[in-house]
């Protein structure tokens, strides 16, 4: 009989060998492609023992990730957030063809938008840090055309109706005029909905011209190229474990 404190869900098993994210390793199992000793498993939820089961996705057996991987990337615009796309459009993969890993990217940047968006193969952190109950703050750089006001800062604050509920902004600061109707901003947002920065102000009748991400949580983008990764300093990823209340 197995020790119940050593099973594990089946799909945070795929999420730590780095097969996929666990929502990613949900839609395998629902798929039919994950096997456990040779049994095909389509339930959500089953606990196995990873140390004395055989699993297989797609017939191949899984192995433990033994050195886990945290990537800073910088997406320019044009990209989608995928790592691979069946169109042959511009994906993430296409930046990471070098890695042996199986990288799955934490969140994701709408194909326009440009900025930092982290890579790894660790399922726990990946997981966390795109769950709206660890609140990592998102901070973006935003060029915008429209009439700036006190109002409109104040509105952000408050929080905009959207089709989809009330979405506020933490902070919104003026970084430079262009022109009386042509501004950069700096927004943070502590969630993350589809184009929320974007039609925050689209409902205040101001047009995004560019939306850069310059921080994820306690990760900033820093000098990272347009196009270019880099590995997180042991401090980074420090900093990125206790803001998601992570064991090392």
């Amino acid at each position: 009989m197995a020790n119940t404190e050593a099973l594990v869900r089946l799909h945070k098993v795929l999420a730590d060998a780095g097969i996929a994210s666990r929502r990613g390793s949900e839609e395998l199992i629902a798929q039919g492609r994950v096997s456990v000793n040779g049994i095909q498993v389509m339930e959500q939820g089953l606990k196995i023992d990873p140390k004395n089961s055989i699993v297989e996705v797609d017939g191949e057996p899984i192995k433990a990730v033994k050195t886990k991987t945290y990537l800073a990337f910088h997406k320019p615009a044009g990209v989608i957030s995928t790592m691979s796309d069946p169109e042959g459009r511009p994906n993430l993969g296409d930046f990471f063809k070098s890695r042996n890993e199986r990288l799955f990217h934490v969140g994701r940047l709408d194909k326009e938008s440009e900025g930092l968006i982290l890579l790894t193969n660790d399922g726990d952190l990946a997981h966390r840090a795109t769950h709206p109950s660890y609140g990592l703050i998102k901070k973006y750089v935003v060029e915008v055309e429209g009439l700036w006001s006190k109002e409109l800062v104040s509105t952000l604050l408050k929080g905009v109706e959207l089709e989809d509920g009330m979405a506020r902004a933490l902070s919104v600061d003026l970084l430079r005029e262009v022109n009386p109707k042509h501004f950069w901003v700096e927004v943070s947002i502590h969630e993350g909905r589809f184009h929320i920065v974007r039609r925050m102000f689209e409902a205040l009748e101001m047009e995004v011209l560019r939306l850069i991400r310059s921080e994820f949580g306690p990760i900033s983008l820093d000098e990272t190229k347009e196009g270019r990764w880099r590995v997180l300093s042991e401090v980074e990823i420090n900093k990125l474990f206790t803001a998601l209340k992570l064991n090392q």
